[in-house]
């Protein structure tokens, strides 16, 4: 019978879950291989443990893997060990916690070159920060969220936590907001009914009508805002970058604590972030 909570008495789950933490790293290659029309799936849920590590910064042991991803324990120690073996996931014996591994960093930083994000990019989001003081964040729309994919921070020791990686709601940012107000017709309305809007401060916008509203007055003025909608304590402005069909492929912001600037100071900031969204619109490879 295959190791899962969904099958297995609470009495042996826990005792499969206390063997698994204490077990070494697991050796590639064990248990059965997969028959052969079973290798996409295998490749499926060996990707999914991928994306779930991503979600874990301090790593996560294989029994908390299995229960997350659903699956058989078994299956999750196998394909944990044949991530380990070809260096995607790294393996923590004095923890018996799994972490992404470096070649998965390898594999992004190609993406990321690819694409002008890391090296293209770089130079005109630091002359941004160097004439606002503050973060300066380049982002683009994967599905139902935004993904961070560079990001200068200002010389201020408070820091925005957003960093090149990071995927965050499409709904509270400001980013997110201008994805959604400048993609295409189709794509925009499709968000725009099936978006999902969960709080995550009280300042979040959850009511359909006003996310339709906010994005609509965002599509007037050319820009979003942010104002604690995300995090507590932050602001943010952002504007879009235009591929050659006039819909945005990202959208550039400035970051700020609240503390430190107002909204209207932070609006001013606009024409500056036009300025360099046109450069990155003419520079990087459009999508």
């Amino acid at each position: 019978m295959s190791v899962n909570q969904d099958t297995m008495p609470a009495a042996d789950q826990s005792g499969a879950e206390a063997a698994a933490d204490s077990v070494a790293e697991p050796t590639a290659g064990a248990g059965p291989e997969p028959a052969a029309g079973s290798r996409t799936d295998m490749v499926g849920k060996a990707l999914g443990l991928l994306v779930l590590l991503g979600d874990e910064p301090r790593g996560a042991s294989a029994a908390e893997l299995s229960r997350r991803a659903e699956l058989p324990f078994s299956t999750t120690y196998r394909l944990l060990g044949s991530l380990t073996r070809d260096g995607f996931v790294d393996y923590e014996p004095d923890g018996r916690r799994y972490h992404l591994g470096l070649r998965v960093f390898q594999l992004g930083q190609r993406v990321s070159n690819h694409h002008g994000f890391a090296g293209t990019s770089l130079p005109i989001l630091r002359r941004v920060t160097e004439e606002t003081g503050e973060a300066t964040i380049l982002s683009v729309r994967d599905g139902n969220h935004h993904l961070t994919v560079n990001k200068v921070d200002g010389p201020q020791t408070f820091r925005v936590t957003s960093d090149p990686g990071h995927l965050g709601a499409l709904h509270t940012t400001s980013v997110g907001k201008a994805l959604v107000a400048f993609a295409d017709d189709a794509t925009r309305n499709r968000l725009l009914e099936e978006l999902p809007l969960d709080p995550l401060t009280e300042r979040s916008i959850t009511d359909r009508g006003d996310f339709r509203a906010e994005i609509e007055q965002v599509r007037r003025q050319g820009y979003a805002t942010m104002d604690e909608e995300n995090e507590l304590g932050m602001r943010a402005v952002a504007v879009p970058v235009f591929n050659a069909q006039g819909h945005a492929f990202a959208s550039l912001a400035t970051a700020v604590p609240v503390f430190r600037m107002s909204m209207e100071a932070l609006v001013a900031l606009v024409p500056l972030l036009q300025a360099a969204a046109a450069e990155l619109s003419a520079r990087l490879p459009q999508q």
